[in-house]
C-alpha cells in the first residue's frame, strides 16, 4: 500500500454546534455543590405489593409558594425513586426526559438532577407537582441463576428529596424544600407500575389540575418523612433518558374475540402512544411481544415472568391520547383488545426511548446482508441503553451485564457518542468491587452474584480504554487505576497457578451449538478450556495496565506488569502450546484466536497458529462464525490483519446459520441472544441482545472504511482501508471530537475511487492500495483515482 502523510488545513464542521435562540429553561445541567436541606418524604399505601413482584400505585406529591418579584436565577435540585416525573407551574421539568433518574446501587449512590427553572417561575403564587414510579428502588426480579439472589430495598416506597433556590437581587437565595408540609396521595390514576409488567392506568382517578396553584389538595394527606436511601446523593453525570425516535406501524390484523396484532415493523424498545375511544370503565389491554407463533399469537415464552402488559381504563366515552410513564417494553408485536371500534394504523405510535445521545457514526456498503445487520446493530445497541448497557429490554431480567460489552463498547462508541454512559457505568462497576478487590456479575449490582473471570470484568479495563482512545478522556483511567489494580490482584492471588489464570466461568459463551435445538454446546472439541480464555486476557489487561500506570501517575507499577505478561506468556506457551500441530490446545478457534490476538504467539509461530484458525473455520465450520462470545470479540480483525479479509467478509455476509444475516434472513430487525434464538429453547432466546456482534462494527469502521485513531481521541487520524474483493463500494463516516471523518471510496472497472474529508489540522496518515510512493498533500476533501491489484 501507498503512505501518504498529509496535515488537513480545510476546516470541518465540528461534531458539537450551538445553534442560535434560547436554551431551554428546564435542561438537565450538572450540579455537585447542592447543600441539602431538604428531607426525603413519601407516602405509604394499602395497596401496595410487599411481596413477590413489585407493583405499586404511583405517588403524587405537590406544594405551593410565593415567589418575590426580580428573581435573578433559580435551580431546583430533585431526586424521585424509582423514577419521578416533576413539574413547576403545569410546565414539565426536563423537557422530553423519561425515567428518571438514571440507575444506580441505592445503597451505595443515588443520583439526583438539577436543573435552570428560572424562566418558569412567576411573580406570586407557584407549585410544584412530582408523581413518583416504582422503578428499581423497591427491588428487582430473582431470574438467573442457582442460588442468585435479587437486591431487594424491602423497607422502601417511592419517594421524593426536593429543593428549589431562588435567588433575588443582592444575593437573597430563598429555599424551597420538600418537607412534612407537602401533601400526599396515592389515589391516582397510575394503579400499578412495574418495569417487567407494564402499567396499570385509571383514567377515571385522574386529579384534575393538581398541577396548578391553585388547586384544591385539602383531601390529601400530609406528606410522611421517610428513611433516607443508604446511597450517597450524587449529582448525575449523564443525560437521561428521552423519547428520541418515533416507529409508525406497517399493519394491523384481526384476531378472534376483538383482539389485534399491531405490527410495528421493527424490534424497538420504549412504549405505544394509543388514540382511541371506549366506554366508561372498559379497560384498554396492550401486550407486547417480540415475535409472533405460526398462528399469528403472540410468543411470549421469551419473557420468562415478565407479563409485559398495559392496561387503560376509560373514564368517558370522549376520545383520549396515553402513554406509560414509568416503565418500558422490547417488542414488535402488540395485541390489543378491549376496543369498542375497529382502530386503524394511525391511531398508534411506537416511541423509541434510550440515554439522550449524538448519533455520530454512518455506515453503507454494497452488500444488502451486511447493511440490514447493521441496521439491527444500530436498533439494539441503543434499545439497550437504559442508564446502564443492558443485556436486553424484553424479558425479566434487562441488567447491566460486564461481559456483554467487553469488545461492544467500542463497536457501540463508533455509532453513538457513548461517553457519558460508559463513564457512568464505570463507576457503578467500582462501587460494587468488594474488600477482596471481587467485581461482579452485573453493574448496577441489582443480583447479588459474582462469578469470577477475566472476560466479563474485564469491560472495566477496556471500557475506560475505549472512552481514552475514541473521546481522548483519560478520567476514568485515573478515577478507577486502583480498582483495576486490585480486581487484577485479588483474581491472580485467588486463581493463578504457575503463571496459569485457571478461573473462567462463562467459557466461550454462546458458542454455535452442534444442534440447532440446544443452547450451549455440548461437544468437547468445541468449548474452549477456562484456562485458555482467562490466562491470554490476563496477558492482555497486564499490557493494558502497563499504558494505564503511566496515565495515572503510576511509573513504579510498569515492571510489576511486564513481569506478570511475560510469566504468564511463557506458561502459557510451555503448557498449551501443540509445537507439531501449530495450535493451542484443543485447536478450537478461540483458543487460536486469543493468544494470536493478544501477542502470545511466539513470532515463528503466528503463521501456522492463523493456518489453523483458517482451516477450522473453512473447513469445520464450513466459512461461518466459529467461536462464541469470547472468541468473536477478536475475529474479523484476526482474519483481516493476518492476511484473510475474505474470509472476514465470506462470514459477515453470510445469510445461513450460524451468522448475523442468518438473523436477518429470519426476519430479525435486531441482534438476537444466540446463533440459533429461532429454535433454540425459550429459557434463553432474546430477541434483541448485542453480545454477539463482537468486533464486527469495529471491523466495518476501522477496516473496511479504514478510519482510526493514532493517538486517543483522534489527535492523529490513519486512514488504511480495505477494498476486499466482493465489495463495490463502503460509505463511512464518524463525528470524532475533533471534527467529521469520512471515508467513502468504490471501485468500478478496476480502479479505487475515494473521497476523504478530516478534521482542520490533524496530522492524517493516508494509505492507499496499490501505491508505493509517498505524496503529500494538504487539505480536505481530496479524491484518489488508482488502479487496484489482483
Amino acid at each position: 500500500m501507498k503512505k501518504i502523510l498529509f496535515v488537513v488545513l480545510v476546516a470541518c464542521l465540528p461534531l458539537f454546534s450551538c445553534s442560535s435562540g434560547k436554551v431551554s429553561e428546564t435542561a438537565l445541567i450538572t450540579d455537585p455543590s447542592v447543600q441539602w436541606e431538604a428531607a426525603w418524604i413519601g407516602i405509604d399505601s394499602p395497596e401496595d405489593v410487599r411481596t413477590g413482584d413489585v407493583s405499586m400505585p404511583a405517588r403524587y406529591l405537590r406544594t405551593t409558594f410565593e415567589a418575590g418579584k426580580r428573581i435573578r436565577s433559580a435551580r431546583l435540585h430533585i431526586c424521585g425513586l424509582g423514577l419521578y416525573e416533576a413539574y413547576l407551574n403545569g410546565e414539565k421539568i426536563g423537557g422530553a426526559q423519561v425515567l428518571s433518574p438514571t440507575v444506580s446501587n441505592y445503597d451505595k449512590t443515588v443520583y439526583y438532577n438539577s436543573f435552570d427553572v428560572t424562566g418558569l417561575l412567576r411573580e406570586g403564587s407557584n407549585a410544584i407537582g412530582v408523581s413518583l414510579g416504582t422503578g428499581r428502588f423497591p427491588g428487582v426480579r430473582v431470574t438467573w441463576g442457582p442460588g442468585s439472589r435479587a437486591k431487594r430495598y424491602d423497607k422502601q416506597r417511592p419517594c421524593l428529596i426536593c429543593q428549589l433556590e431562588i435567588v433575588y437581587p443582592g444575593g437573597k437565595v430563598e429555599r424551597i424544600l420538600s418537607d412534612g408540609s407537602w401533601k400526599a396521595t396515592a389515589d391516582g390514576p397510575i394503579r400499578g407500575n412495574n418495569e417487567y409488567d407494564g402499567e396499570v392506568y385509571d383514567a377515571r382517578m385522574e386529579l384534575g389540575g393538581w398541577l396548578d396553584a391553585s388547586y384544591d389538595d385539602s383531601g390529601w394527606s400530609a406528606a410522611e418523612l421517610t428513611e433516607a436511601p443508604a446511597g450517597v446523593l450524587t449529582s448525575q453525570p449523564n443525560p437521561n433518558i428521552e423519547i428520541q425516535d418515533i416507529v409508525k406501524p406497517v399493519s394491523l390484523s384481526a384476531l378472534p374475540g376483538g383482539r389485534y396484532i399491531l405490527d410495528m415493523g421493527q424490534n424497538m424498545v420504549g412504549w405505544l402512544q394509543v388514540k382511541a375511544r371506549m366506554s366508561e370503565g372498559d379497560t384498554l389491554t396492550m401486550r407486547f411481544a417480540e415475535t409472533l407463533k405460526e398462528n399469528g399469537e403472540l410468543y411470549t415464552e421469551n419473557l420468562r415472568t415478565a407479563k409485559a402488559t398495559d392496561h387503560y381504563i376509560a373514564k368517558d366515552d370522549k376520545p383520549f391520547v396515553w402513554h406509560p410513564l414509568f416503565i418500558y417494553h422490547g417488542f414488535r408485536f402488540v395485541e390489543i383488545s378491549g376496543l369498542s371500534e375497529e382502530p386503524s394504523l394511525e391511531d398508534f405510535e411506537g416511541q423509541v426511548i434510550y440515554d439522550k445521545m449524538a448519533t455520530t457514526g454512518h455506515f453503507e456498503c454494497s452488500d444488502p446482508v451486511i447493511n440490514q445487520v447493521y441496521q439491527n446493530a444500530f436498533w439494539g445497541i441503543r434499545g439497550n441503553y437504559r442508564g446502564m448497557p443492558t443485556d436486553c429490554p424484553q424479558r425479566d431480567e434487562r441488567m447491566g451485564w460486564l461481559g456483554d460489552r467487553t469488545t461492544g463498547c467500542y463497536g457501540e462508541s463508533w455509532i453513538f457518542d457513548n461517553r457519558a454512559l460508559y463513564s457512568k457505568w464505570l463507576d457503578d462497576i467500582a462501587n460494587e468491587q468488594n474488600e477482596e478487590g471481587q467485581l461482579p456479575n452485573v453493574a448496577p449490582n441489582f443480583w447479588t452474584i459474582r462469578a469470577d473471570n477475566m472476560t466479563w470484568p474485564g469491560v472495566f479495563i477496556e471500557a475506560a480504554a475505549m472512552l481514552y482512545q475514541r473521546f481522548g478522556d483519560d478520567g476514568a483511567i485515573v478515577r478507577h487505576y486502583p480498582a483495576m489494580r486490585k480486581w487484577l490482584a485479588y483474581m491472580k492471588d485467588k486463581w493463578m497457578v504457575d503463571g496459569i489464570m485457571t478461573k473462567d466461568n462463562y467459557g466461550d459463551w454462546c458458542m454455535p451449538p452442534e444442534s440447532l435445538e440446544m443452547i450451549h454446546s455440548e461437544d468437547p472439541s468445541r468449548i474452549t478450556a477456562p484456562a485458555v480464555i482467562s490466562t491470554p486476557y490476563y496477558v492482555h489487561y497486564c499490557k493494558m495496565m502497563r499504558e494505564f500506570a503511566h496515565i495515572a501517575g503510576h511509573p513504579e507499577d510498569i515492571p510489576y506488569f511486564e513481569a506478570e505478561e511475560k510469566a504468564s506468556t511463557e506458561a502459557f506457551n510451555r503448557l498449551y502450546y501443540n509445537a507439531k500441530g501449530g495450535y493451542y490446545d484443543n485447536n478450537t478457534v478461540t483458543a487460536n484466536l486469543l493468544p494470536l490476538w493478544f501477542g502470545l504467539v511466539p513470532e515463528e509461530e503466528r503463521a501456522r497458529v492463523f493456518a489453523s484458525v483458517v482451516d477450522k473455520t473453512e473447513n469445520e465450520f464450513g466459512g461461518h462464525v466459529s467461536s462464541g462470545v469470547v472468541g468473536i470479540q477478536v475475529l474479523m480483525r484476526t482474519l483481516t490483519e493476518f492476511g484473510r479479509p475474505d474470509l472476514a467478509l465470506r462470514i459477515a455476509s453470510d445469510d445461513t446459520y450460524p451468522s448475523w444475516g442468518y438473523m436477518a434472513a429470519n426476519g430479525a430487525t435486531t441482534i438476537w441472544e444466540l446463533w440459533n434464538g429461532n429454535t433454540a429453547d425459550q429459557a434463553m432466546n432474546s430477541g434483541n441482545h448485542v453480545m454477539l456482534l463482537g468486533d464486527l462494527l469495529i471491523w466495518e469502521y476501522e477496516y473496511l472504511g479504514g478510519i482510526r485513531p493514532l493517538k486517543p481521541g483522534f489527535e492523529e487520524i490513519e486512514l488504511r482501508p480495505y477494498p476486499i474483493k466482493g465489495l463495490e463500494y463502503v460509505d463511512c463516516a464518524y463525528d470524532s471530537v475533533r471534527g467529521k471523518i469520512s471515508s467513502s471510496w468504490k471501485v468500478e472497472d478496476g480502479i479505487f475511487k475515494w473521497d476523504i474529508v478530516v478534521p482542520k489540522g490533524v496530522r492524517t496518515e493516508v494509505y492507499l492500495p496499490g501505491e508505493s510512493s509517498p505524496e503529500v498533500v494538504t487539505g480536505s476533501g481530496h479524491h484518489y483515482e488508482k488502479p487496484l491489484d489482483d
